[in-house]
This record gives structure tokens, sequence and C-alpha cells, in this order.
């Protein structure tokens, strides 16, 4: 698939991802790696006792998995390299339990060549989480491709 065949699908949905755990393994790692210890992502005994019921996973982890998750969503174009640019929008709608599973669902909203060789692409992106009726979050995700 060229960009330019991609372009044709500007307004589709181009995938959805393979399923991902957030365990509590996962969840302290990230907890350690950004240095975000608060307790209702790392003490599931103090957690209990919030309205959340347990350790739920940082807004930020379900955030990072977006690239794992397109990289099982859909085909991507022969580039050069992609760097992300940024988001226009990022809204938490949902705390992801641990333990629980999520995925992503991408939809193109844009993709322009912008400078010779230099492609910027718009994703709208909900991360779903198994079994629950809100999604954990809705983003709206830029990225550049360079050809």
């Amino acid at each position: 698939m060229t960009l330019e065949d991609l372009q044709a699908r500007i307004g589709e949905t181009l995938g959805t991802s393979a399923w991902f755990t957030l365990g509590q393994d996962r969840i302290n790692a990230f907890a350690e790696c950004t240095e975000d210890r608060q307790f209702i992502h790392m003490d599931p005994e103090l957690a209990k006792d919030t309205p959340f019921g347990g350790t739920i996973a940082h807004g930020f982890l379900s955030l990072s998995l977006m690239v794992p998750m397109m990289h099982t969503a859909f085909e991507k174009p022969p580039v050069k390299m992609t760097v992300n640019y940024g988001f226009e929008k990022i809204r938490f709608l949902a705390p992801v339990k641990s333990g629980k599973r999520v995925r992503g669902h991408f939809k193109l909203l844009e993709l322009a060549e912008k400078r010779p060789g230099q492609w910027q692409q718009k994703l709208e992106v909900t991360v779903e989480i198994e079994d629950e009726p809100k999604p954990a979050l809705l983003a709206e995700w830029i990225l550049q491709h360079a050809v």
C-alpha cells in the first residue's frame, strides 16, 4: 500500500489492533520507568478502597500502547521513517483496571503531503477496554512520514 493508496481511505476505519493485557507487572514497570508510583497504580490493598476497587493502569500507559497497537491494526505504507508529531486531543474516558485487556481502533482522518517527501497523517484512535461500555481513551494522533 502506497501513501497515495492510503490517502484514498480518508474517513475510513483502517483496522483494529490485537489485544494487550494491562497486568499489574506491566503497570508496575511503567510506574518505575516514569517515576509515577501513585498508590492507585501500585498498591492493590490501598487501591481497593478507591472508587476503582483496585489498581488501575496509568492513562499514559494506555496511550503509549497505541504504537504497538498500530503495528498490529493495519498495513503501513513503505516509508523511510515515521515520527510521532503529537496530538490534537487526548481524552481519558475510563480507567483500565489491572488485568484488563485493551485494543485500538484506528480511523484515518487526514493524510497529505506537506512538502516533497514529507507526509502528515492524522488518526482517530479509540482504545477499547474488553467487556467495558466506555473506552479507555480517545485521541487524535498526528504522525509524519518521510519517503
